[in-house]
């Protein structure tokens, strides 16, 4: 088992290129996985925006190996909740950067 906010690795087979998959489901109502691919020893940045562009919550932030790793999103923990909506979530390693649309039912 994985904490709430921490990606696991899927497969230590090294991609070519780094990647960002589409999150699973979409839509999503209590959870959601997204998975994403390391080509290089990096630095990564996994991040939930709002519509408007604001931070809600940063899922990874640290020192990868390459390989391909999936974390979950809760939309709900303890107190705090997200509303239903169009989220992003941005994925930056190194000099790759990408950005997806999910969105949450309730």
């Amino acid at each position: 088992m994985y904490s709430l906010f921490n990606s696991i690795l899927v497969t230590e087979l090294e991609p070519t290129e780094c990647s960002l998959g589409q999150n699973y489901p979409n839509p999503f109502r209590k959870k959601t996985v997204i998975k994403y691919c390391i080509a290089y020893k990096t630095r990564v940045h996994l991040t939930i925006y709002d519509s408007a562009g604001q931070e809600i919550k940063s899922l990874v932030d640290e020192e990868k190996k390459p390989g391909t790793y999936e974390v979950e999103f809760q939309s709900a923990v303890d107190s705090w909740q997200l509303a239903s909506g169009e989220y992003l979530y941005r994925l930056e390693a190194g000099d790759y950067s990408c950005e997806k649309k999910m969105i949450l039912l309730r």
